[in-house]
C-alpha cells in the first residue's frame, strides 16, 4: 500500500526523505484502504514499513501497526537536490528531464532503487506467506517492476496514487501484477 495522502503529494512536491505528515484524507484513505487488505490478507506472514511518518502512520490506521517492522528499504527514492521541487519546476532548468531516465543531483539512480526494492522481494519471497508493505511511489513502482522482471526504470509504466492498494501475485508459476492501483471511494 502507498500511504495517504500528503500536502506534498496533493501538490505534486518530491517527496524522498522529507517527513510529512497525511493529511486528514490520507488518514480516511488509510483507514479505508486497511479494511480491504484486512479482508484479503488477515493473518499476514509479514508486515514491513518504511519508518517514514507517512508510511508509519498509515500501517497503524490500515490496522497493521502492531505486526509491522520497520524496514529501511522501504523508504521512498531519495530525490537529493529535488527534494521538495514539482517536476515542472525542475524541467523549467531541465527541460525534458524524467526522474526514471536522468536521476537527480545528489540522489539516487534507478538502479540503486531497484537493488533496494529487490532485497525487500527477495525477504517478501521467504516470508512463507501473504506479505504485506507499506510505502511510497515510486518505490513501490520500482518494486512492481522488478517483481515482473522489468528494470527499475520499468515502474515509469506504473501509475500509482496516494492510499492505493496494490497486489502482486503468481499465475501459473510466472509473477503477475494481480491488482494495481485500487484507491477506496470516500
Amino acid at each position: 500500500m502507498r500511504h495517504g495522502e500528503t500536502e506534498w503529494s496533493e501538490s505534486g512536491r518530491h517527496t524522498g526523505r522529507t517527513n510529512v505528515p497525511l493529511l486528514p484524507k490520507g488518514r480516511a484513505e488509510a483507514e479505508t484502504a486497511g479494511r480491504l487488505l484486512c479482508r484479503e490478507v488477515a493473518h499476514p506472514a509479514l508486515v514491513l514499513t518504511s519508518p517514514l511518518v507517512r508510511a508509519l502512520e498509515t500501517c497503524r490506521l490500515a490496522g497493521f501497526g502492531e505486526r509491522a517492522e520497520l524496514c529501511d528499504d522501504l523508504v521512498e527514492w531519495d530525490y537529493g537536490a529535488y527534494e521538495g521541487r514539482t517536476i515542472e519546476e525542475i524541467r523549467a532548468e531541465r527541460p525534458g528531464w524524467t526522474l526514471w531516465e536522468d536521476g537527480v543531483p545528489g540522489g539516487e539512480s534507478a538502479s540503486e532503487v531497484g537493488r533496494r526494492a529487490d532485497r525487500v522481494l527477495e525477504r517478501a519471497r521467504e516470508a512463507g506467506g501473504d506479505v504485506v508493505l507499506f510505502s511510497h511511489g515510486h518505490l513501490l513502482r520500482v518494486l512492481a517492476a522488478r517483481w515482473v522482471g522489468l528494470p527499475p526504470a520499468g515502474g515509469r509504466l506504473l501509475a500509482l496514487g496516494a492510499g492505493a492498494v496494490c497486489q502482486l501475485g503468481w499465475e501459473h508459476g510466472v509473477p503477475v501484477v494481480s491488482r494495481w492501483n485500487v484507491v477506496a471511494d470516500l
